[in-house]
């Protein structure tokens, strides 16, 4: 039986024992909270977007999903909880304080925005927003105020969602965007990790060092800059054991490369063929490029007003890679497309929460539902509830997913006794690199025949190094998990006969 199996099973149980309870018997406040905690197993992962002021959250909405659905500017909108989820048809609805919901009209022009002059922002809880993507099938993202924002109440909103009062996730996991790394950031990243993960530690956390470009000063290697500074992000994350990855990213970038216009491209192609020195010249700053031409200076084939709309797409960045790898031989708007989005870090971070979330989903799920009804029969309790937590209790702590999961944080910030080698393969076959069999055991996917006798060597070689005499007792206890894994691809194997 799966984790999201058994979950169900003691959330069936769980109803039938408040529905035979007298004092809850007509309470439909307490039946719906509790079909709430069931229809959110078959409801999409939800992973909410969190960071300082100006992280480029929005941004990383709209690049994530491929369109401009989230308002970047200070609009009230960017002031709100937003949550983007998969429609037949556009839709946002406003959902207010004390329960009552309402349109909100929206509209198209450069991105969509939303139409609050007939609403009060501060009565509104949160927003939803519902829109045909096909990246919002299996994941509804949320969109976060910033939480330095100099309105308390602005901050406060986001608190409410990633770290509420009762206890009760909201969320399923969280990509963390930082531009620098400090106390608060921190102290805010513990608090999230702990509700995530429960007591144990977090589940679902990632970083993302954002508007990454911007960190080299739009210089050609200004990624190169960034990993640098996100492999310090991580160095420092690491000892609290609170995040899985730190990805640097240029949300700006992603996004434009992933709504490039034709007409773009060509007026980047007519730039890559100017003569290098001068082009270089005229890109010594932003001024200088967007100005009209002077006499003293070079014509340039692309007049003023297309340079600035360039530069507020792609930013400085973006221009001069853009311009560069068509020098280099890129011939046609979709392989600058790609190349683009590659160089942007989009397709790593995707990677990092395909990895992380999207393959758990159900298991992130299952851990937020079995935390909301722990706390659910705590708050109201019946004859039942020391049945129900001792149902609960040992699958929060025991579920060797679960294991998985906190091992993945842990291992970056807990000293062992394995070698790199040792390291790298024991990261892999816990989920690492992928939860499939092929990932786990560092098979290419055609060469699966090979699976049963590797995952009995894996097994048979992870049972030996938590046997070493030397080890500490983390070392024993994540080689012992790596023995589960390795034994539950063999079990698999041999049922697929």
């Amino acid at each position: 039986m799966s984790t999201s199996d058994r979950v169900r099973a003691i959330l069936g149980g769980t109803v039938q024992a408040y529905r035979s309870d007298p004092a809850y018997r007509e309470r439909p406040d307490v039946h719906n909270e509790l079909d709430w905690i069931g229809r959110r197993l078959n409801q999409p992962i939800r992973i909410a977007l969190a960071g300082t002021l100006k992280a480029g959250k929005s941004t990383l909405v709209n690049a994530l999903v491929g369109e401009d659905i989230a308002p970047t500017d200070a609009t009230e909108a960017t002031r709100i909880v937003t949550w983007f989820r998969n429609g037949a048809t556009p839709k946002v609805t406003a959902n207010h304080r004390g329960g009552r919901r309402s349109n909100v009209p929206i509209a198209r022009g450069a991105g969509l925005t939303f139409d609050f002059a007939r609403l009060d922002p501060e009565d509104v809880v949160d927003l939803d927003v519902e829109w045909p993507a096909a990246e919002l099938v299996h994941t509804t993202i949320i969109d976060t105020p910033g939480t330095s924002s100099l309105s308390r109440d602005v901050s406060e909103r986001t608190l409410r969602l990633l770290v509420p009062d009762d206890g009760v996730p909201r969320v399923d996991a969280v990509v963390f965007l930082l531009r620098t790394l400090n106390a608060a950031d921190i102290a805010l990243l513990k608090q999230i990790g702990t509700l995530v993960g429960g007591s144990a530690g977090a589940l679902g956390v990632i970083g993302v060092a954002s508007r990454a470009d911007e960190i080299g000063a739009g210089r050609i290697d200004a990624m190169l800059s960034a990993k640098d500074v996100a492999k310090r992000f991580t160095a420092e994350m690491d000892k609290t054991g609170i995040c899985q990855a730190v990805v640097p990213v240029s949300g700006l970038l992603a996004l434009t490369a992933r709504t490039l216009r034709q007409s773009e491209f060509v007026a980047l192609e007519k730039l890559a063929g100017v003569d290098p020195a001068e082009l270089t010249k005229t890109m010594l700053s932003v001024d200088r490029f967007v100005r009209e031409d002077s006499p003293e200076g070079p014509a340039l084939p692309v007049d003023a007003a297309t340079r600035a709309a360039l530069l507020e797409r792609f930013g400085m960045f973006g221009i001069r890679i853009s311009i560069a790898v068509l020098r280099a031989g890129i011939g046609d708007s979709v392989a600058l497309a790609d190349e683009l989005l590659e160089r942007s870090g989009l397709v790593a971070l995707r990677d990092v929460i395909d990895q992380q979330f999207a393959q758990r989903s159900d298991l992130l799920k299952a851990h937020t539902a079995l935390l909301s009804l722990r706390r659910f029969v705590e708050a109201n309790p019946i004859y039942a509830t020391p049945f129900i937590l001792a149902d609960i209790d040992p699958l929060l702590a025991d579920t060797h997913a679960f294991e998985e999961l906190r091992l993945l944080s842990q291992l970056r910030s807990r000293a062992t006794t394995l070698n790199d080698d040792e390291m790298a393969s024991l990261r892999r076959i816990i989920g690492g690199s992928g939860t499939d069999a092929a990932s786990r055991l560092g098979l290419q996917s055609d060469a699966l025949r090979d699976g049963p006798r590797a995952a009995f060597a894996a097994a048979q070689r992870w049972r030996r190094r938590a046997d070493h005499p030397l080890n500490d007792p983390f070392t024993t206890r994540a080689c012992r998990a790596a023995v589960r894994s390795a034994e539950a691809m063999v079990a698999d194997f041999a049922a697929q006969g």
